[in-house]
């Protein structure tokens, strides 16, 4: 078996045990969003360790079959080669998920496919893709949701919208944005004629529509200044206006300096109030902002579905051969990745994009 240093255990045991120490302090909870931030870590670590333990006792197991095969019975030998396959299979997907380390991989994903040109061939060609990333996430054991669909006009589909949730779903799937190229005899083609037909998928790590805004009393100065104009005496006298000024760090790592002040109450007290929600309502904008430019960043990713552009060839005639382009991994069994069988070229995207 593998060594855990692999995986490093050791290191995110170490992990677990630093962060189980700030439980300790008294005033763990008094930040919730910091507290809540620390259990997510902890549940994270721990899942690569509970992961790792569980392997090493299948590995013990099967170790213990063999010494009773070598002493007692040569019949357990067929099942001893089961578990051995499943056990290097469950290996080879955990160190699959140690390639996962984008800042996104860890989210839910949302895949959109779209046909190209070709009407009814390139149609019918998506859906068989809708079909095929629908039995590959349900064999992952996640979750999939068809969250729009437009029928083509004779078969296959316009366009469509899966959500599939699990872990680290968009560092997997992520693999699959690109145009798809189709190969075969037509079924739509009363000449039996071969057809290549074209349709682009593509992956989005799905993000809260919620943003936390943390605003930390530290971050903020606060300037009182006399609000002038109507309201009476008190507010022409006294320094009820609220000026504050925030000063920090965006989720993109970039420092801002945001102001929002308020002079219309008739106390500074609140004044303040609604300029503390004015300035996180800046905050939060600014956050979308950095997501509008993420989400078009990506977009300016997507390719031409055409000729030339394509990631993955999938070739039903005159032979049987699904390439990857990138990867130059080849498969021959098209049927089972149609089925959902995408291992392969998952894992060889990956390895490139590590070693990259």
């Amino acid at each position: 078996m593998r060594s855990e240093a692999i995986f490093d255990v050791a290191g995110r045991q170490a992990r677990i045990d630093a962060l189980s120490q700030r439980r300790l302090n008294p005033g763990y909870w008094d930040d919730p969003m910091a507290a809540q931030g620390t259990e997510k870590e902890i549940a994270a670590e721990k899942e690569w360790v509970d992961a790792w333990n569980g392997l090493k006792r299948q590995a013990e197991d099967i170790e213990t079959l063999l010494e009773l095969a070598d002493e007692e019975d040569a019949d357990l030998d067929a099942e001893i080669t089961a578990e051995a396959t499943r056990l290097e299979r469950q290996l080879e997907r955990l160190e699959l998920r140690g390639m996962l380390r984008g800042p996104d991989d860890h989210r839910n994903a949302l895949l959109t496919i779209n046909p190209g040109a070709g009407g009814t061939e390139s149609q019918d060609w998506a859906e068989m893709l809708l079909r095929m990333y629908t039995r590959w996430a349900e064999q992952q054991g996640f979750k999939v949701a068809l969250l729009a669909h437009q029928p083509g006009d004779v078969a296959g589909i316009k366009s469509a919208s899966l959500e599939v949730v699990g872990p680290f779903a968009f560092g997997y799937l992520k693999s699959e944005s690109g145009v798809h190229r189709l190969v075969r005899i037509s079924p739509f083609d009363s000449s039996g004629r071969r057809h290549t037909s074209f349709a682009s998928v593509f992956a989005y790590a799905e993000i809260d529509d919620t943003i936390e805004v943390e605003v930390r009393p530290d971050q903020i100065e606060m300037q009182t200044f006399r609000s002038g104009g109507k309201g009476g005496q008190n507010v022409n006298k006294l320094e009820t206006g609220v000026r504050l000024i925030w000063t920090g760090v965006l989720s993109n790592g970039e420092e801002a300096r945001v102001v929002a002040e308020c002079t219309e109450e008739r106390s500074q007290l609140q004044n303040r109030e609604r300029a503390l929600t004015m300035l996180k309502s800046r905050i939060y904008q600014k956050e979308r902002e950095i997501q509008e430019a993420a989400k078009n960043a990506l977009e300016a990713q997507k390719k031409k579905i055409e000729w030339g552009s394509q990631i993955r060839s999938y070739v039903f005639q005159p032979y049987t051969m699904v390439n990857d382009h990138r990867t130059e991994v080849k498969v021959t069994d098209v049927h089972a990745v149609m089925n959902g069988d995408l291992e392969a070229f998952i894992k060889a995207y990956l390895l490139q994009e590590a070693n990259a």
